[in-house]
Order: structure tokens, then sequence, then C-alpha cells
């Protein structure tokens, strides 16, 4: 029985072309406690039934019939949308894990991954923790080294001087944003900090808003443009 102040299950949507596969991870998921709200096996059908059902995480295959996963992950994911993606995929490409983050995915997991870390993985995701399938986060957090690189030089030649007025943050939120920087995820900042998960969070979203960010992604680009990475 659901104590009365208890939390809602995490809504979770599953999106895969192979119906025994679909249908185990959902098993796998309803098991542990989620509400699987629905399930597609193709791009068009996964992006009315997200539109319509609003999941908190949706658990997406990248090689899908109709439309590849990177552009439902697009179409979804927009300015505002609430929705995570944890990308569960057969390949463990480079080019494909950086192409998924771009479009808008929270994390990457390889098919290789057991249930339990695919639970954990859902759980994180959730909560905007950036999820990598081990050897995988380094190059991500490269390929922002390099795309924030690019990006200050831009704004150099733009404006002449390579500074930018930046919004004032507290002392909390830039040294948040540092270890953010460095590819910590929050349970390993709240450790290191001796805070709550909830208080870096907190942090996190205080910070987003300040800098009229839109996700992690667009956050960790901006400590690094800055040389937050570094201290």
């Amino acid at each position: 029985m659901t104590e009365p102040n208890a939390a809602p299950p995490l809504r979770v949507m599953v999106v895969d072309d192979h119906p025994m596969w679909r249908d185990a991870v959902a098993r796998d998921l309803a098991a542990a406690g989620f509400d699987v709200v629905a399930t597609a096996g193709d791009g068009p059908q996964a992006v009315r039934r997200a539109e319509a059902v609003r999941p908190d995480v949706l658990v997406l295959d990248l090689n899908l019939p109709g439309l590849p996963g990177v552009e439902v992950c697009r179409r979804l994911v927009a300015e505002g949308s609430a929705l995570r993606v944890l990308v569960l995929s057969a390949s463990g490409e480079h080019a494909d894990v950086l192409e998924a983050v771009k479009s808008g995915a929270t994390g990457y997991l390889v098919k290789s991954a057991g249930p339990q870390e695919l639970i954990d993985a859902v759980r994180r995701t959730a909560a905007g923790d950036p999820v990598f399938t081990p050897g995988l986060a380094g190059l991500v957090l490269g390929e922002y080294r390099r795309l924030a690189g690019e990006a200050g030089a831009g704004e150099a030649r733009g404006r002449g001087d390579g500074r930018a007025d930046a919004p004032h943050l507290t002392e909390r939120e830039t040294e948040v944003l540092r270890l953010v920087a460095k590819g910590l995820s929050y349970k390993q900042i709240a450790e290191r900090l001796v805070i709550s998960h909830r208080t870096v969070q907190n942090h996190v979203q205080n910070t987003l808003g300040k800098l009229q960010l839109h996700n992690r992604v667009e956050l960790v680009r901006y400590a690094i443009e800055r040389g937050l990475d570094d201290g």
C-alpha cells in the first residue's frame, strides 16, 4: 500500500523496434516500481505516444523505422520540456553517442548493460544526472570542451575582447557549476560538498535559470567556455 505522502512512481516509456527486447525492458522497469505508461516500436509512433502520455523518462533505441532515434529525441526534448531521454542502444560508436547527446539525450547505455544498471540509470536520468556506459563519459566531456572552444572563439571574434557580461552566481552555485563541468554526477557533487542530492539539483536549476540555459549539456559548455573545469 502506498504511503499518503510517498512520491508517485516515475513514469517511463520504452521505445525499441524489437518487440521481445522492448517487452523485456518494460517488464524489468515495471518490476522495479516504475510506471511504464507506454511503449512504441517506431519513430513516429514514439513521438505521438510520448506527446500524449508525457513520461518522465524515455528509454530510447536509436535504430528505429520511420524516424531515427536522434530525431525523436530532438523533437521531444524541446525548449522547456521536462522530459529526460536515456538512450539504450546496441551501438557504442562514438559518433552515435555524440549525436544522441547533441540531440538532447541525458544519458547513453549500451544494451550489454544489466537490468540493475538500467534501473539505476533510469532513476539518475530522471534526476537530471548524465549517465553513460563506462568509457563514454570522458568522450562526451571531451566533445563539450571542443564545442565550447569553438563557441568561445566565435564570441571573441564577434565582441573583439573574448569576454561577456555574465549573470551573478553565488559562491556555492559557482562551486557546483565547476564540479558539473568536471563531469561529476550530482551524487558525487553532494558527497564532495557534504550537501544533499536535492540541494545540488536546486543549485543547478537556479543556475540554469540565471544563465537562461535549458539543460545540463548547455550548462557544461557554458562552464568550460569560462575555464571553470580547470579550477
